[in-house]
């Protein structure tokens, strides 16, 4: 049943709260230990929950619906890790306001999911507890940095869940597991409670396994929070819009369907889905956004340095792990020692040398010259197509372990979603079709700054014509 098919039922009185998160804890007591898309599965807290909408206290838009929260969203009493060792035991004192919403609006959380620690990666092989395995083929992974709900929602372990998306950690998960993943414009969801990797470009953003429950959940975290200063203000968008695309203008991103590296069942879907869009009435041509090839390059930098100023906090001192030495600055360094992974401290180096004095210019403000330039690009494209069209991942899920020994390999998997998060727009991947080996394929609509609602439209449109 989709989410919104739950919520009516609960609504209706048709179906308890309390059996419809029971059936999703069979679905994770029956696979959770091959698919591991849960850092903790919150029995008691959901059950709690689902029993409090089944007496009439709650009864929002998500009543009775079983949701599921990346690792990296504060949850007040409960376990918030990012995946790292040094998070062990801090249990916030608040919620994150997504987190209110969502209990708000009568959703069950029913646990957090693994990610790639600090959501720094592109695999959620990075995690400290373990990878998570992608479910249509326990031998691949679910992308990242978001796996771990992407994986639940493609598992059927809840119908909706909420990831974050930095550089592609929502939309290319959800294209590698076969499900709806969705980045909102920059702003538009609060990031209060989210901890940071990189502040200019964090998004919170919904999974789900069709595209109207993906709109409903976002429509749920949606609106202005006082409490994030980067929060757009205005009434919440509405994005029941249906799927009429008639006479819209389409843009297939000529940089992204010719790239290097780019496999050919990954082109033939976005062509496929072009081709259904302009059967559908929609105006389809090619457009050049020349300086999304430096994407990769600018982003490599911008993140890291802002990763290097956010991960300063974690000093052993205020929360989390703490490893004895001699005096302040030997138990700093040993706990960051201990307490990081490989590729969060490869990020914070990097970071680190990107804004230390005499390379600044050079590599940070470089970088951010170069983002200038990709956000003119798409302000041109804009001027004569109302959406682009793009792959979300050049390839489709691959081998665990098959690129943890090259990072620009693993860079690689998010050439065709980086450029978005530098300009701030939306995104959102959708399933359309699958490879020979039957392993699915996403296919990537980009919207301008709150162009949410004619993104939904042509999601819609390309879900409907989906092979």
């Amino acid at each position: 049943m989709t989410a919104r098919e739950i919520a009516a039922d609960v609504h209706a009185g048709r179906r308890k709260a309390r059996d419809v998160l029971e059936e999703h804890l069979a679905r994770i007591d029956a696979r959770e230990a091959d698919v591991h898309a849960f850092n903790v599965v919150l029995r008691d807290e959901a059950r709690a929950a689902a029993d409090a909408v089944d007496r009439g206290d709650n009864g929002g838009p998500l009543a009775g619906v079983p949701v599921a929260l990346k690792d990296n969203m504060c949850t007040r009493g409960i376990p918030t890790t990012c995946s790292s060792r040094i998070l062990e035991g801090w249990r916030p004192p608040y919620d994150a306001t997504v987190v209110t919403r969502l209990r708000d609006a009568g959703a069950v959380i029913v646990g957090k999911t693994n990610l790639d620690e600090f959501a720094m990666g592109s695999s959620t092989e990075n995690s400290a507890f373990g990878p998570t395995r992608n479910p249509h083929d326990l031998s691949r992974v679910p992308g990242g940095s978001s796996g771990g709900s992407a994986a639940a929602v493609a598992a059927g372990f809840a119908p909706l869940a909420l990831g974050s998306d930095t550089g592609g950690s929502i939309r290319q998960p959800a294209a590698l597991c076969g499900v709806v993943g969705a980045k909102p414009t920059y702003g538009a969801v609060s990031r209060y409670g989210l901890v940071a990797f990189a502040s200019s470009l964090d998004q919170i953003g919904p999974f789900a396994a069709n595209v109207d429950d993906a709109a409903l959940l976002l429509e749920t975290i949606w609106g202005h929070d006082p409490c994030d200063s980067t929060s757009i203000t205005g009434a919440r968008a509405s994005l029941d819009s249906g799927a009429d695309v008639n006479g819209l203008r389409v843009g297939l991103i000529q940089e992204m369907i010719s790239g290097e590296g780019l496999e050919p069942a990954v082109r033939d879907a976005v062509h496929g889905a072009a081709d259904a869009l302009g059967a559908a009435g929609a105006k389809v041509d090619t457009v050049s956004l020349p300086s999304t090839q430096y994407g990769i390059a600018a982003y490599y930098l911008i993140a890291p340095a802002e990763a290097s100023s956010n991960l300063a906090r974690y000093d052993g001192v205020r929360y989390g792990l703490r490893v004895a030495g001699d005096d302040v600055a030997q138990m700093n360094a040993a706990t960051r020692d201990e307490g990081f992974g490989r590729e969060v401290k490869r990020r914070i180096m990097l970071g680190t040398y990107a804004l230390s004095a005499g390379y600044y210019d050079a590599y940070y403000g470089q970088a951010q010259r170069v983002r200038t330039l990709i956000i003119r690009d798409f302000e041109r494209a804009y001027e004569q197509f109302d959406v682009l069209l793009a792959p979300t991942s050049p390839t489709v899920a691959f081998p665990v372990g098959s690129k943890t020994a090259d990072p620009l390999a693993m860079y690689l998997c998010d050439v065709c979603t980086v450029p978005v998060n530098l300009t701030g727009h939306p995104g959102v991947s959708v399933p359309f079709g699958t490879d020979a080996a039957g392993l699915p394929i996403g296919v990537q609509v980009i919207a301008p700054a709150l162009g949410e609602p004619v993104m939904f439209r042509v999601a819609r449109a390309i879900e409907e014509a989906m092979p």
